[in-house]
């Protein structure tokens, strides 16, 4: 048993190292990843060492700098086709975006955060950074409002201590009014974001169901203020947007098995 448990901890350093390397800067020293791991510089440098060998990271040749390698793609593209939720939604978000010239995305919730499991750039999108993997705030966004309502209002404030991160000044920081909107999903089946999270930026999302009727995903369509959105709030997210996140959440959730 001592020496399970010896192995259990040397797998969980060694994923806590890959996960330094894949957030943040692009390429850490030895000390920075014992820093952000609380590893031994020793330890650090020895568990980079045997992830090198095994092709899950590698060392720049003339900074000595250690970011991720090649090594990792076969595994994280793997995962992700291999999701349901990617390849039910791929099709229906590249076509979603060609026809309203907006981004389009989907989400699950993983923990306190979502992570973006597909993303598309209409014609009319500003160039985006969301990848998939990236994370973003549950109450700051349209896609968080939608996985939040799989949630009770007792499973939000648990999820989520009061207050609420503020990433501008129309971003919500109290649970009523998230609750108010999480409402307005539940009722009307959608959920708008407007400036919340960037300033000039807007979307509006759908929840997305599974074949037993639970939310494992949502859609959104994102872009410029002027675009999706003629007010603040959601009263002035343009209805014809509406319609179109609405019909592509339902085809999603059709693939996945939903009534």
């Amino acid at each position: 048993m001592p020496g399970e448990a010896g192995n259990n901890q040397s797998v969980e350093r060694a994923a806590a190292v890959l996960r330094v390397l894949g957030a943040g800067r692009p390429e850490l020293r030895v000390s920075d990843v014992a820093e952000a791991t609380g590893l031994g510089m020793s330890s650090a440098s020895r568990f980079l060492a045997t992830l090198e060998r095994a092709d899950l990271v590698e060392r720049d040749p003339v900074s000595g700098l250690y970011r991720l390698s090649l090594g990792v793609v076969p595994l994280s593209s793997a995962a992700l086709n291999r999701h349901p939720v990617h390849r039910a939604a791929r099709a229906v978000l590249q076509e979603v975006a060609a026809r309203t010239g907006l981004g389009a995305n989907i989400a699950v919730r993983r923990g306190d955060v979502l992570m973006f499991l597909c993303h598309f750039e209409g014609a009319d999108a500003p160039r985006s950074y969301t990848q998939a993997g990236h994370t973003a705030p549950l109450h700051a966004t349209g896609i968080g409002k939608c996985l939040l309502a799989a949630l009770d209002a007792s499973g939000r404030r648990a999820l989520l201590p009061a207050p609420l991160a503020a990433h501008t000044a129309a971003t919500l920081v109290d649970h009523e009014r998230l609750d108010e909107e999480v409402a307005h999903v539940h009722t009307h089946g959608w959920a708008a974001e407007v400036e919340e999270r960037a300033l000039g930026r807007a979307s509006v999302a759908a929840p997305v169901r599974d074949a037993t009727g639970e939310i494992v995903a949502a859609l959104s369509l994102w872009g410029p203020v002027s675009l999706l959105a003629t007010t603040s709030g959601r009263e002035g997210v343009r209805s014809p947007l509406v319609d179109h996140v609405l019909q592509a959440a339902d085809a999603v959730s059709q693939t996945l098995g939903a009534r």
